[in-house]
């Protein structure tokens, strides 16, 4: 590991978190999304219509690497027929209700302690991330006990940007106060996260190795991480502590 490395920048979808999924918990979901709009569809039949819009969403989000805020996702996007002055105040707990259809997200194994471990061992931890949500990862930070160990949370439902522009990389290193150059990035997609990273002038990238994402989204690239880890353990055989 190079000595110059200050900070360590995390992703949080299927990297600090993964989904789980829970039959009952997103039958719930789908059932609330439907009665806090007060829509007259059955619940099916509303998330199927959301998911048409959500597609158009996403397609604009990847092709101009743009996020939309959570505001303007549900008054503009997904709800465009409903009066905005009654979505924009529930556009939050619409997102967290839509997010929860996908199953229950929870912190994958070991990455809360190997945080606190990473801070004790000397180094500035940050999050970097694409995400529609813009409460859901600082709840998480908050329930997981991590206020005091994680300076810095992008998000890209508040930049308005998303990886891989390097802008959002740059934006965080200048937050935590590091280079680029002094900064790590660990993600679990080649494409999107180790492009970024390198166009930003990281110091270096770490794939945690994830087989949905990779079968998802195959890398097209023949560059290669710095390393590559199976376990969130394996960024502490990465990192001593800093002198």
């Amino acid at each position: 590991m190079s000595p110059d490395i200050k900070a360590i920048f995390l992703d949080v979808g299927n990297t600090l978190r993964i989904v789980v999924p829970d039959e009952p918990f997103m039958i719930e979901a789908k059932r609330q999304l439907a009665q806090l709009t007060g829509t007259a569809l059955s619940p099916d039949d509303f998330f199927a219509l959301l998911e048409e819009r959500y597609k158009v969403l996403r397609k604009r989000a990847k092709e101009q690497l743009i996020e939309a805020s959570e505001k303007e996702m549900w008054t503009e996007w997904m709800l465009p027929d409903f009066p905005p002055e009654t979505i924009a105040p529930l556009s939050a707990k619409l997102t967290r209700l839509w997010r929860d259809c996908d199953g229950r997200r929870v912190p994958r194994q070991g990455s809360t302690q190997v945080i606190i471990e990473l801070h004790r061992r000397g180094y500035l931890l940050g999050l970097i991330a694409n995400t529609i949500t813009e409460t859901e990862i600082p709840d998480y930070i908050t329930e997981e006990g991590l206020s005091s160990y994680i300076k810095t949370v992008i998000l890209s439902s508040r930049l308005g940007i998303r990886k891989p522009n390097p802008e959002i990389y740059w934006e965080a290193a200048r937050q935590i106060g590091a280079e680029p150059a002094e900064c790590v990035y660990l993600g679990d997609n080649l494409m999107r996260d180790m492009e970024g990273t390198r166009a930003a002038g990281y110091g270096m990238f770490i794939l945690y190795y994830e087989p949905k994402t990779q079968e998802k989204e195959p890398p097209n690239t023949l560059d290669k991480p710095d390393h590559v880890i199976h376990d969130m353990k394996g960024l502490l055989d990465i990192f001593p502590p800093r002198k």
